[in-house]
């Protein structure tokens, strides 16, 4: 409650005092030199974008499974959204495909580490290097997760990240972009401000601020309030044990989970620090078996019916996005044009993941997934 009444009681309302504590906080515990704070991951990665001179005609690589958000930017900007096939396993971006989808038009690679889960990083930086293209992470999920020790985030130009209510951190709405480059970093908090030269808070704490800054740029009103940063920064404090929460939680449904032959838990690596923004498996035994997708959809459709006459709601991890209406027929795409995305999209489920989710909640959850048999 305090988080939300100290902004209120300052007079601070917009990109105050809280939002910079947030940022700062944000970059001492990521590793990024530069943390500017938005409206929404989805304004996090148009903005990235813009920035670094994203243009109309230009394309950009995207996983076919994702949220939405990260081809609809693209569009927003006048580009053209490449998709890509995914690894099964990881539910993250196929490394063997990306170099498949550039065209001298191509401009940027957007990697998505989904649910928490990072990409193996070293390849598509190898690839944009190669090609010299860009590289925006889509980091939504991403707080807390590492690759090979490294924040996820700052290793691409820029990353991106959301505070929506089911993410670890959140802010109600609100994002994150993460990056090393200063001038980028200047660009990105002028852009955000309706392209001025000076923030709010900069113009008041100097010796004149009762006068207006220049315009440099035509820029967004894509700023994060200072309650939303109140909150945040607040959360910040409790950073670690928020993520080993998760991590515990996740930990118990793996091995409740492990001997299940019809269901696939998430996959784990060494060098990969999973962050469990959710917990998403792959329902079914083999997805490539024909005819099998259609019929394991049906089984796991009526299985989510059954939990959540248990009281236990599920959701299919996330959506293909070439199978959406919009991209299906703007790009004229199949659902088999990327079998794996296809795949995911029947096949996966989520199971109930959350801070203060009680032993015994999940307990409940456990219980009923190994007494409701699907098959």
């Amino acid at each position: 409650m305090q988080s939300v009444l100290g902004p209120l009681e300052s007079g601070w309302l917009v990109q105050g005092p809280k939002v910079r504590e947030f940022e700062n906080k944000w970059s001492s515990f990521t590793g990024a030199k530069h943390s500017i704070a938005v409206t929404s991951c989805t304004s996090a990665l148009h903005l990235s974008l813009a920035a670094l001179g994203f243009e109309r005609g230009d394309e950009a690589i995207v996983p076919a499974f994702t949220w939405i958000s990260t081809a609809n930017v693209i569009e927003h900007l006048g580009g053209k959204v490449i998709f890509c096939d995914i690894d099964l396993n990881t539910f993250n971006i196929d490394l063997d495909k990306i170099e498949e989808k550039i065209t001298k038009r191509t401009k940027a690679i957007l990697p998505v580490h989904l649910f928490g889960l990072p990409v193996e990083m070293d390849p598509v930086l190898e690839i944009a290097q190669k090609h010299n293209l860009l590289v925006v992470e889509d980091a939504a999920c991403g707080f807390g997760s590492r690759y090979k020790e490294n924040h996820v985030g700052t290793l691409g130009n820029a990353g991106c990240f959301s505070f929506h209510p089911r993410k670890s951190i959140t802010t109600g709405e609100g994002g994150m972009i993460t990056t090393n480059d200063h001038l980028l970093a200047e660009k990105l908090q002028i852009l955000r401000d309706h392209g001025a030269s000076m923030s709010d808070l900069q113009r008041h704490l100097g010796n004149r601020p009762y006068l207006l800054s220049d315009h440099p740029e035509a820029g967004y009103n894509q700023r994060m309030t200072d309650i939303q940063g109140a909150l945040g920064s607040s959360q910040m404090d409790r950073a670690s044990q928020i993520l080993l929460e998760r991590k515990r939680l996740a930990e118990r449904y793996d091995e409740a989970f492990k001997d299940l032959k019809w269901l696939r838990i998430p996959w784990r690596e060494k060098s990969f620090e999973h962050a469990y923004q959710s917990y998403p498996c792959l329902f079914g035994i083999d997805p490539h078996a024909p005819n099998s997708v259609a019929i394991a959809n049906k089984f796991r459709n009526q299985w989510m019916d059954n939990l959540f006459k248990e009281g236990i709601s599920t959701r299919p991890a996330t959506h293909a996005v070439h199978m959406l209406t919009y991209y299906s027929k703007k790009y004229r795409l199949k659902p088999l044009d990327f079998p794996n995305a296809f795949a995911a999209d029947q096949l996966s489920i989520s199971f109930p993941l959350f801070n203060g989710m009680r032993d015994e909640e999940q307990n409940h959850v456990i219980d009923k997934i190994l007494q409701l048999n699907p098959f």
